[in-house]
């Protein structure tokens, strides 16, 4: 019933799908069934969505402003051959005869005209005319009918744990608090002459700090991930076949997108509004979205053999947020971050999460006001005021999911505290991360039981019989 937030959604999630290559006509038949089969996924959407406004269970209407703006970019097109379902027909592998390209395109086009513009117009009209009048326009998840029910088990779908928004909030607090102390005591190496505040206005508004293009951006994560490359075995044993690539987030996307996202294969940077893309969180970013994050993560989950599907391609977030952020955690072991400004970045970004845990529950559960969680945000972390924005209307529309991060870092750090304790001379660092990688995407709970069993196992990596042989 609310199948969209702020950041994501159904209907862009399509889009993704238009630009994965395809290899041969089976391919191209199966993405023609695809666009085909759209009307039936907006319309049940809708279907969805109507009943969620009869009930007051809607996106608040105060994140929903120019959200409608990715569904009109694709009727904007004027020739079908712009469109952006028409990607995969623009370049074709050669080992598809030519004649059977042309009646692939000629069939792409139809069904853009015929079934993907009509599809997109139905449901433009319905956000357009009848959701955003009727989106509910209160912010907390527990404003909702069996809001305090809804919100705790949004709670235990992103954490899988069994926390109270009391406790979290608490939790934010400390931790915010002792990153604050963390990052006055960098201000101070970098040579700043000010204090905190002062320190921030410096970082938002000194052209130095930020790309003067879209190009400078991806070319300096691509040194950042090639720095990794060079040193990740030392850190991680096993490592995916499959690698990654950078690229910019798509245009249409791209105003109302988190800085950056990655996955298995791709690492989407944001060059949208330059000046809100500092470069000395750039290294936190990559290690977070690239690797050893999410573009290692998944694709290493996803070729484990033995393992469940669901263990394989699930994304339980606390498992994989918790990983990445561990991930940024991690860099200052690899040596990654250099100046005192890159290692202010990491601080920041580390308080950003913290922040979560304080405005999250804040907004859901504590009856926050937007300006509140915006104000909170601003003065705690170094995001700009851009991200600020889009940040709190993130956690408004998203309940609970922007918990996941910091608990499930603090879980892996945790464990790994408990495990070099328990192991001394014998634990290996390579060895942990194995462990914690071989598990799959799990639970928390689950995950620190598959580390006892590592200790339990002298520390050895769940790789070392395979290497053996």
């Amino acid at each position: 019933e609310m199948p969209f937030n702020s950041d994501s959604a159904f209907w862009t999630d399509l889009g993704f799908t238009a630009r994965r290559a395809r290899h041969d006509a089976d391919d191209y038949e199966r993405y023609l069934g695809q666009l085909h089969d759209i009307p039936r996924y907006f319309n049940e959407h809708i279907a969805n969505m109507r009943a969620g406004l009869a009930r007051g269970f809607s996106v608040p209407r105060v994140t929903l402003t120019g959200r409608e703006q990715s569904i009109a970019q694709v009727l904007d097109t004027a020739c079908i051959k712009d469109n952006l379902f028409y990607t995969p027909f623009r370049t074709m592998p050669a080992n598809i005869p030519a004649d059977t390209q042309a009646h692939l395109r000629e069939r792409a086009a139809t069904a853009i005209r015929t079934v993907v513009l009509p599809a997109h117009a139905k449901l433009l009209d319905f956000i357009r005319d009848e959701y955003l009048p009727q989106a509910r326009a209160t912010l907390s998840a527990e404003a909702m009918p069996d809001g305090a029910a809804f919100y705790r088990a949004q709670i235990r779908r992103f954490t899988t744990l069994d926390m109270a928004p009391e406790a979290i909030h608490t939790l934010g607090l400390q931790e915010v608090a002792r990153l604050r102390e963390e990052m006055l005591a960098t201000i101070t190496r970098t040579g700043f002459n000010g204090g905190f505040e002062s320190f921030l206005h410096y970082l938002r508004t000194d052209p130095q700090f930020y790309p003067q293009t879209g190009e400078q951006l991806l070319r300096q994560a691509a040194w950042i991930a090639s720095r990794v490359d060079g040193c990740i075995e030392r850190y991680i044993g096993r490592l995916p076949r499959r690698r990654f690539a950078i690229e910019p987030v798509p245009a249409e996307l791209a105003p109302f997108y988190t800085s950056g996202r990655g996955g298995p294969g791709m690492y989407l940077l944001n060059t949208h509004d330059l000046p809100s893309r500092p470069l000395y969180a750039l290294t936190a970013l990559t290690l977070h979205e690239a690797s050893p994050g999410h573009a290692l993560q998944m694709p290493l989950a996803a070729e484990l053999d033995g393992l469940p599907e669901f263990r394989r391609l699930t994304h339980i977030s606390a498992y994989i947020e918790g990983w990445a952020l561990y991930s940024e955690k991690l860099g200052v072991e690899m040596g990654l971050y250099e100046t005192p400004y890159d290692h202010f970045g990491y601080l920041a970004y580390q308080a950003w999460r913290a922040c979560r845990l304080v405005v999250d529950t804040g907004l859901h559960h504590l009856g926050w006001s937007r300006p509140q969680a915006c104000t909170y945000l601003r003065e705690h972390t170094a995001l700009s005021e851009h991200e600020v924005r889009t940040e709190v209307d993130r956690y408004i529309a998203w309940p609970g999911q922007a918990l996941s991060y910091y608990l499930g870092e603090m879980c892996i750090v945790q464990a790994r505290a408990k495990a070099e304790q328990a192991l001394g001379p014998r634990f290996d660092l390579r060895a942990f991360h194995d462990a914690v990688l071989a598990s799959g995407s799990v639970p928390l709970p689950v995950l620190e039981q598959h580390i006892d069993r590592f200790v339990a196992n002298g520390g050895r990596s769940p790789w070392a019989d395979a290497a053996s042989h």
